[in-house]
């Protein structure tokens, strides 16, 4: 009875060592390095035009600058009517900045990013939209100059040109 209780014990312990060991090796850290991104979006990429524009209430125009795995973003929004006080208003035009970093699976851009002021430093009050800009893409199309993406949460096409290549420097953390 005792060589049956030990032996269920050694079991135990021998699954239980196993396991550890495989946690141990299977859990690497991750340098503290900025990741690399996506080669064929480094850039900066710009909408140019927003197609029936002139018909839009209110539109908005992007443009991005991918490098490594972050993304800056430049919103220039054109709006008809006042959603904001009149000392925001600012004639209907209006610039907004974000920062975050993407990622790509498969045909899918994924943004994560929180609104900013021109500098970059994160904004946490004034004018226009505050806190987290989260939006997903669907990649239509991409080549060497153009990207086309729609949003994912309101089907609108963005249809980007590339200004300027970037090349990635991975920074530390």
């Amino acid at each position: 009875m005792k060589t049956i209780k030990l032996s269920s014990r050694l079991k135990y312990l021998y699954i239980l060592i196993f396991t550890f060991s495989i946690l141990h090796f299977s859990c690497t850290s991750r340098p503290n390095i900025q990741g690399k991104g996506e080669a064929f979006m480094q850039g900066v990429w710009n909408e140019d035009s927003v197609a029936f524009s002139n018909k839009l209430t209110n539109y908005t125009q992007h443009h991005f600058k991918f490098t490594c795995d972050s993304v800056y973003i430049d919103f220039v929004t054109h709006s008809k009517v006042n959603f904001y006080e009149d000392s925001c208003y600012n004639n209907g035009v209006w610039k907004e900045y974000a920062k975050g970093v993407y990622a790509v699976k498969g045909d899918t851009l994924f943004v994560g990013a929180t609104f900013t002021y021109a500098n970059y430093k994160q904004k946490i009050s004034g004018c226009y939209r505050i806190g987290r800009y989260d939006k997903n893409f669907l990649i239509k199309k991409r080549s060497a100059d153009t990207l086309l993406l729609e949003s994912l949460s309101d089907q609108r096409e963005i249809k980007l040109t590339l200004k300027e290549k970037v090349t990635c420097i991975q920074k530390e953390l």
